[in-house]
């Protein structure tokens, strides 16, 4: 009976290669043509506790290279770091005061995540800064943004008419946990969400990339505002599934922008896939039990059938090991890690397994969606 899961494993890996919309690819679109129009953007930034990274990121965003106005809200969401002064002594530096609001966030309401507090308020403030502003740039305070990427983001959202344009930022891969386990990150959320099928108005599968979103303000104003997620714990995905329901959205990878937020330890990427691996699962104990039979069985099934079975057990499971291996290798080139890293990616997917269990049980405990001293997550 051996044989019968190896050959289970070698279906598994030969569909999700060839018919799971190229999720493995990560080629970039070419940019469009630019547009003879520039509208304005205002950036809404909601900031707690992020000194150490919001004068890179309202850096980057008042010197972008754009020929129309760029401004920028940065919502202080209750700090105890001095992010507010950090962010206004950029702008003060630059010269661009007059481009930067600083808001001081109020406590968040019942009903509310708390990010999602703190944007909501971020948008009011927007609309009085530049009320003709045709986009809105939902980014995060420890974002730095190249000074073409707003252009970038306008060019293709004036070209495809699209809603919602959203950038997978290119996240730190420095330290050894870092380079071991975040291109694993990235895999396998394109694995979730296969950009080409986010990106075709047939296909109902819908994604967005939380650091980087350039939102049609009209087309948020169609879905009721930020409101309609208010309570979403994994809000960019959740934004990008009510935008698309009205008009079409875009996801891409990117080396515009890059996240400086370091992931010094395996602890601290650890947290990061606990905090909400369980709400994507929507808190049910049946897709979690699902989820552990679906990644033993596509990425722990197969080393373990070679290593360990016999005849055809043996032979289909490194048959679906080279293949995850190869659908692994573009997104280390893309991290700049070297290839032999791609048969281990069974290794990785077994630490994202632990780390999805202990978001479950941190949500029974009450302490689910941990971030910065709030647990978020409904119970």
């Amino acid at each position: 009976m051996m044989w019968l899961l190896g050959a289970l494993t070698f279906v598994i890996w030969l569909v999700l290669w060839l018919r799971h919309g190229g999720f493995w690819r990560t080629t970039i679109s070419p940019l469009p043509a630019l547009p003879k129009d520039w509208p304005s953007v205002v950036a809404v930034i909601p900031a707690r506790n992020e000194a150490e990274g919001i004068g890179r990121t309202v850096g980057s965003l008042l010197g972008q290279d754009y020929k129309g106005r760029v401004s920028v809200v940065v919502v202080d969401d209750e700090s105890t770091d001095g992010t507010a002064d950090v962010a206004n002594h950029t702008a003060e530096t630059m010269k661009a005061a007059d481009r930067l609001r600083v808001i001081s966030g109020t406590p968040t309401p019942a009903g509310w995540v708390g990010k999602m507090w703190a944007v909501a308020q971020g948008l009011e403030a927007a609309k009085e800064l530049d009320p003709s502003a045709r986009y809105v740039l939902l980014t995060d305070g420890d974002i730095a943004h190249s000074d073409r990427n707003v252009a970038h983001l306008v060019a293709r959202a004036e070209a495809g008419a699209l809603d919602l344009t959203s950038l997978m930022v290119r996240l730190r891969c420095i330290s050894i946990a870092e380079q071991a386990l975040i291109p694993a990150f990235v895999f396998f959320f394109q694995m979730l969400y296969p950009f080409p099928w986010v990106n075709d108005p047939a296909n109902k599968t819908a994604g967005a990339a939380g650091g980087c979103m350039l939102v049609r303000r009209s087309a948020l104003d169609r879905i009721g505002g930020i409101a309609a997620i208010k309570s979403a714990l994994i809000d960019d995905c959740a934004l990008a599934a009510a935008m698309k329901r009205n008009g079409p959205i875009y996801l891409s990878l990117t080396n515009d922008a890059e996240s400086l937020r370091i992931y010094g330890d395996l602890s601290e990427v650890w947290n990061m896939i606990a905090r909400s691996a369980y709400t994507q699962l929507n808190y049910s104990p049946l897709l979690l039990a699902g989820t552990v039979v679906g990644l033993a069985l596509t990425f722990l099934a197969p080393p373990l059938l070679f290593l360990f079975g016999h005849g055809m057990a043996s032979i289909f499971g490194l048959i679906a090991w080279i293949i995850m291996a190869s659908c692994y290798s573009p997104m280390l080139r893309f991290y700049n890690r070297p290839l032999w890293w791609a048969p281990l990616l069974p290794a990785v997917a077994l630490v994202y397994l632990g780390a999805t269990l202990d978001s479950a049980l941190r949500h029974w405990r009450g302490k689910g969606g941990a971030w910065k001293g709030r647990y978020q997550a409904a119970r």
